[in-house]
């Protein structure tokens, strides 16, 4: 039972890793860089702190992931066919829509397409980078309290 703890352990420092850069992001940063004057330098200034801050996403998800599959598997899967356990399928979401983007879509796609957006239309290219990082944000902050809450012993249901 040693190694369910040290991975609970894993999975929360991991998630407020992941979730509170991305609130930092998001409540922070863009605001913060919207109110740039130049918008090249904008975007130049956006991609050089997402690009770093990408690798700790990566390292955080991944560190999610393992140490909650993990734990599922000690705790036994049947959990996922019971409703009251609502708040691991959005984990489990949340989980694979964050690793789809940073491992998939953002090298494959996603970056050279946001350069390019927004070398055409700055503006609604920033207002759209806002609104999938308000997007995120919210579906991550509901899937945390769903997680605390239900794993806890309080089911919505």
């Amino acid at each position: 039972m040693e190694h369910f703890f040290l991975a609970r352990v894993v999975h929360v420092l991991a998630i407020v890793l992941w979730i509170g850069g991305v609130a930092m992001v998001t409540t922070v940063l863009l605001p913060a860089v919207r109110r740039f004057k130049n918008e090249a330098e904008r975007v130049e200034f956006f991609e050089k702190v997402e690009t770093r801050f990408a690798w700790q996403s990566r390292i955080t998800t991944l560190l999610a992931g393992l140490s909650g599959f993990y734990m599922l598997h000690v705790l036994g899967w049947q959990r996922l066919m019971l409703v009251e356990f609502w708040w691991i399928h959005a984990m489990i979401a949340v989980w694979l829509i964050f690793t789809l983007m940073l491992f998939v879509l953002e090298p494959l796609f996603l970056h050279h397409w946001f350069d390019e957006r927004s070398k055409r239309a700055p503006q609604s290219t920033f207002r759209l980078l806002q609104g999938l990082h308000w997007f995120l944000l919210a579906i991550s902050l509901v899937t945390v309290a769903g997680a605390v809450a239900g794993s806890h012993g309080w089911f919505w249901i």
